[in-house]
């Protein structure tokens, strides 16, 4: 089976090619940075992985017409050279970002979809038109909408938590109380190739996220197991941390604005549409087990 994967280079692209290709899959990359892309891309293939994408900038200095110009416009070219082609399937990966930047309950397929950032706006422009087209007989579209995720090689907002407890620091936000979903690596490869395995799987949008929702003060006991260390809380009032924040977008520190909301908000993503439709009762792999998999890769990088 041949699969296209556009942005093989990143972190996705790199662990889902490598999975994909254990599993007896033929992947061909393409870049969507070449200019002539379209003149080499192959015609008859099983299916399109578009993974590439421009990310969410948390530092918000990127200028807003790359976010339409990649994540919306690019797409919107790849998918009708999809439509064109003998290629069957067409996966594009958006983001939950894409339905609402903040949830206050649990995030399913059929919110109405309102970000409010050029990031989830693009990704969410991209998504309508896909959904919007007439398909030719034979032809399906999946919009995957993943959560943050998380694997080795991938630091991010954990690298923070990573680096807090490895100094044998105490958390300083345990005054914040949230529940956060994530999305193992290896979870995220195994539901692609399920999909691949499922036969008439229908066309729409399916979240990806690990079966279980954590706190940040959850996360951090993990990642003290993960070192084998002994959790340190510290409880400082929320209004001089958010002060903090303040002052760190202003001053271009660590703790930001962006960050502290992405550490302290709630942000419950239900996987229960792509698990019912695969007929999955659970993912192979626990939101801990794939975290301490992750946190234990930032030892050996070390």
């Amino acid at each position: 089976m041949k699969i296209i994967i556009t942005g093989s280079s990143g972190f996705i692209g790199e662990n889902l090619s490598t999975f994909l290709k254990k599993e007896g899959y033929t992947i061909c990359q393409v870049s969507l940075r070449d200019a002539d892309w379209k003149t080499y891309l192959p015609k008859s293939a099983e299916a399109i992985i578009h993974l590439a994408g421009k990310a969410h900038d948390t530092k918000n200095t990127s200028n807003p017409d790359e976010y339409y110009k990649v994540n919306r416009d690019l797409t919107i070219a790849l998918f009708n050279e999809f439509l064109n082609s003998e290629i069957k399937e067409f996966f594009y990966f958006s983001s939950v970002k894409a339905a609402a930047d903040s949830v206050s309950g649990i995030l399913t397929e059929d919110e109405n979809a309102n970000p409010m950032t050029h990031y989830g706006k693009s990704k969410v422009e991209a998504e309508k038109y896909i959904l919007s087209q007439d398909l030719p007989e034979g032809k399906k579209v999946y919009v995957i909408r993943p959560c943050m995720i998380h694997g080795p090689g991938n630091k991010g907002n954990l690298n923070l938590l990573y680096k807090i407890v490895e100094k044998g620091l105490p958390w300083p936000l345990a005054t914040f109380h949230n529940q956060r979903s994530f999305l193992g690596i290896d979870n995220l490869n195994y539901l692609i190739h399920q999909m691949f395995l499922k036969q008439n799987l229908p066309s729409g949008i399916y979240n990806f996220a690990d079966d279980k929702a954590l706190s940040t003060n959850e996360l951090i006991e993990v990642v003290n197991k993960a070192l084998g260390k002994k959790s340190k809380f510290w409880n400082i009032s929320k209004s001089l941390l958010e002060k903090t924040a303040f002052l760190g977008d202003k001053l271009k520190l660590p703790l930001n604005s962006e960050r502290l909301k992405k550490l302290t908000e709630s942000y419950v993503v239900s996987n229960q549409k792509i698990k019912v439709v695969l007929g999955i009762e659970k993912l192979p792999f626990s939101a801990e087990e794939g975290l301490i998999k992750t946190i234990k890769s930032f030892q050996k990088e070390k």
